[in-house]
């Protein structure tokens, strides 16, 4: 829901063509040092923006002259601002002096991750190279400031598809002529990632830090991981697949697998609670409707006569009761309770006291029910169209 004062940022557009609402996701380049990104070699900048056709939020990413649209994932951080936003991470590679004393190699439980996060990684991305591949396109994009991460560990690859309008030719006959060389380049990125997750800096992967960088994950990790890095890395005589990885994946894909299930289980859960959460919603929004109806059919007593008035006794009931010092009772388990009661329309009694206690009238709650749906369905009968 955030928004931007369109007063204080006259650079932010109200709108792009259905697009609203938009929220810078990254920090503004200022108007005279506009720097191109080393991704694209572009000036780009990145939004949040409400599409008006269908109200749901969109991640907005501009090539200045261009602009695409992708799915929006509320919290969502890059690879790059989880991992390797800290400079002290990459001492380890950084030259040092002639005469300093060489830094000892760092271990998982002093910094580096733990193996096991670095599987979750491989199993999501090298899953979502394989449906790339699969499809005969290229990722083209697999590096740490363009994956994104929700949550503790899922991983979805943003900006695919921009080096495909960014580069398109054309002249060129075959457009997928050069997909078997972007497809071994995007293994090459693969590796590059792994290997920067395994020695916790962006360092590791540069080319005069190679050997160092192996030596940490030998030291550090086990051989599966080591392997895979430099099946990755190392210039083949035959082209690579992504498939050819998964023997050293190993069963840690059953690991990803449960883990996933598992989310997956939780997720549903929590779903069911808002299916319940919803149905009593409904519930209380139908009650507001009839509730303290100034007017209706020019009647202006109609809420407060007949069904009307005993649906205005139980909302009393649900929200308004108070205890014998005259305090507010509030107890959310006890509207809950009756809310379901209602829904369900249970033969229990119920006993409702009008505002002055003079009156005392003891209904079930199928009664209430009864009266609360004919009671709607005469507000309904005289609208266009359902709640």
């Amino acid at each position: 829901m955030a928004q931007i004062d369109q007063s204080e940022n006259p650079g932010v557009p109200s709108e792009v063509d259905s697009y609203h609402s938009l929220f810078p996701l990254e920090p503004l380049p200022p108007p005279n040092r506009l720097q191109k990104t080393s991704n694209f070699s572009y000036i780009t900048s990145c939004y949040k923006a409400v599409n008006s056709k269908d109200d749901l939020p969109y991640c907005l990413r501009r090539i200045h002259a261009l602009v695409f649209s992708y799915d929006f994932h509320a919290g969502a951080e890059t690879m790059f601002s989880r991992h390797f936003n800290d400079p002290a991470a990459d001492s380890y590679f950084t030259k040092r002096k002639w005469g300093q004393h060489e830094l000892p190699p760092p271990r998982q439980h002093a910094g580096l991750l733990p193996e096991s996060l670095i599987w979750a990684y491989i199993v999501q991305l090298s899953s979502a190279l394989r449906t790339i591949h699969t499809a005969g396109l290229a990722c083209r994009v697999m590096d740490p400031s363009k994956i994104l991460i929700t949550g503790k560990t899922r991983l979805r690859v943003n900006c695919v598809g921009m080096f495909d309008v960014l580069t398109f030719d054309n002249s060129q006959t075959n457009h997928l002529a050069l997909m078997p060389q972007y497809q071994q380049a995007d293994l090459i990125s693969l590796g590059k990632v792994v290997l920067a997750l395994a020695c916790n800096s962006l360092a590791g992967i540069k080319r005069e830090n190679l050997q160092k960088a192996m030596e940490l994950v030998s030291i550090n990790y086990s051989s599966d991981l080591k392997n895979l890095i430099l099946y990755l890395l190392s210039e083949q005589s035959r082209l690579r697949s992504v498939n050819d990885i998964m023997p050293m994946i190993g069963a840690r894909f059953y690991t990803q697998l449960d883990a996933s299930q598992m989310r997956n289980d939780v997720i549903e859960e929590d779903l069911a609670k808002e299916v319940q959460n919803g149905r009593l919603f409904r519930l209380l929004a139908k009650l507001g409707t009839i509730n303290e109806r100034p007017e209706f059919q020019k009647d202006p007593t109609w809420s407060e006569t007949g069904d009307r008035y005993l649906l205005k006794l139980f909302r009393d009931h649900l929200f308004h009761q108070v205890t014998e010092a005259g305090t507010p009772w509030i107890d959310l388990s006890h509207i809950v309770s009756c809310l379901n009661k209602l829904d369900a329309g249970v033969p229990e009694k119920i006993s409702l006291v009008s505002r002055d206690e003079k009156s005392v009238l003891v209904v079930t709650y199928s009664d209430l029910k009864r009266c609360f749906e004919s009671t709607f369905q005469e507000l309904l009968a005289t609208t266009n169209g359902p709640l």
